[in-house]
């Protein structure tokens, strides 16, 4: 991903390199020390060395050397991978977060859903109605103007809300209050009718989806374990493994053991 140095002087390969190792050693540590696979949302820690503390304001934090560090509670919206830089950045335009790629990452990668192809011929965001009472509008209220044309409403019902519950990150994944000027609304309504605030309160939602997660992750674990995709003659026995795997925890080698023994 190339974001916009005009737009984001703070972005280099450093931190391309720093959000890339935060994310492997978290996976690792998930994986070295045999955790439950949903930690990979939920994780109250991180890995950072000086250059990404910095960026995402951690204070306390000097050299090049990656340290696992807590993440309390004024550090929530950081925990697992929908706070990391990672995620946020490749989710996001080079210009500007992208709360339809955000959501549908989320949707795809944590839910095993995939919301319809776009249709044909589809707009683009206009660009044209930036401006309104003389303030430049928010990424949200110009994709409010983008969906009251159909077909787009009934998709971005289900995408969008989950893409602006992480608005506060911007396109490389720094903590932001504002865009545009504007304060930054973060909450809103999911597609199942759930209320939340904020990113806190989408993953809080997410994690209630935990069979969906589950089932999903022990799909992409056995399509990487067979090299070819799971189908639906595969279910059942992914089913198998995921019931198993309750027994202990969801821990991670529960779900590799069940794959190598199928």
């Amino acid at each position: 991903t190339a974001p916009s140095k005009e737009l984001f002087p703070d972005w280099d390969d450093n931190l391309r390199q720093a959000f890339r190792t935060e994310t492997e050693m978290l996976f690792s540590s998930i994986v070295s020390e045999d955790h439950n696979v949903m930690d990979l949302l939920t994780a109250d820690y991180t890995f950072v060395n000086e250059r990404l503390a910095r960026h995402y304001g951690i204070p306390n934090i000097y050299g090049s050397q990656f340290r696992r560090v807590a993440l309390g509670p004024d550090m929530a919206p950081r925990r697992g991978l929908l706070g990391q830089g990672s995620m946020l950045t490749i989710t996001s335009q080079p210009d500007r977060t992208s709360p339809v790629k955000r959501g549908v990452w989320i949707l795809e990668n944590i839910l095993g859903t995939h919301p319809p192809n776009p249709p044909a011929n589809v707009p683009p965001l206009d660009k044209t109605k930036g401006e309104q009472a003389g303030r430049v509008l928010t990424l949200r209220e110009r994709m409010q103007q983008h969906r009251v044309n159909q077909p787009c409403a009934g998709c971005h019902r289900l995408m969008d809300p989950i893409g602006f519950t992480l608005e506060n990150f911007d396109a490389v994944g720094h903590w932001r209050a504002k865009d545009g000027g504007s304060a930054i609304d973060p909450s809103g309504e999911l597609y199942d009718g759930s209320k939340v605030q904020d990113a806190v309160g989408s993953r809080q939602t997410l994690v209630k989806y935990a069979p969906q997660y589950y089932r999903n992750f022990t799909e992409r674990l056995a399509t990487y374990a067979l090299g070819r995709g799971v189908e639906y003659y595969d279910m059942p026995v992914v089913r198998s493994i995921v019931r198993d795997a309750a027994r202990n925890n969801y821990k991670f080698s529960a779900i590799v053991l069940g794959i190598v023994k199928s």
